[in-house]
């Protein structure tokens, strides 16, 4: 009999809650099986998990991971899984590229309103100052 798991177990392995696993598994990305109430999971299922958690880190949505876990079809080599995968890559890169575009750019508009409010606090000390005296 091949390895079986747990939900505890692979909440444990994971570093998830076993809340998450069962989010999974109402998107339909993992379907353990049932023994009464206890759901049985499969090294496949233990697979999917790991590239669903893996997929997130790469910024994937739950529907993009759906959609390749779809297209998984080791009979022609997978290609078009690895095609669509490519092109999911490309996306997320140049989306990732625009964000740190964006965000130098505001790095740079907040180092000018910076110095400008530093050079207006100044005028106003160097008044007060004048006045004082």
């Amino acid at each position: 009999m091949s390895q079986t798991y747990t939900i505890s177990e692979l909440a444990k392995e994971f570093d998830i809650t076993t809340r998450a696993i069962r989010f999974y598994e109402e998107h339909g990305l993992l379907a353990p099986e049932r023994q009464g109430q206890n759901r049985i999971y499969t090294h496949g299922d233990r697979v999917r998990l790991k590239l669903i958690l893996r997929g997130k880190r790469l910024g994937f949505s739950l529907d993009e991971s759906k959609e390749l876990f779809e297209l998984y079809d080791p009979h022609s080599g997978n290609e078009k899984q690895l095609r669509v995968m490519l092109n999911k890559i490309a996306e997320h890169r140049a989306a990732l590229e625009q964000q740190l575009h964006d965000i130098q750019i505001m790095q740079h508009e907040l180092d000018e309103a910076e110095q400008r409010c530093r050079q207006a606090l100044m005028h106003v000390i160097e008044t007060e100052t004048a006045s004082e005296q």
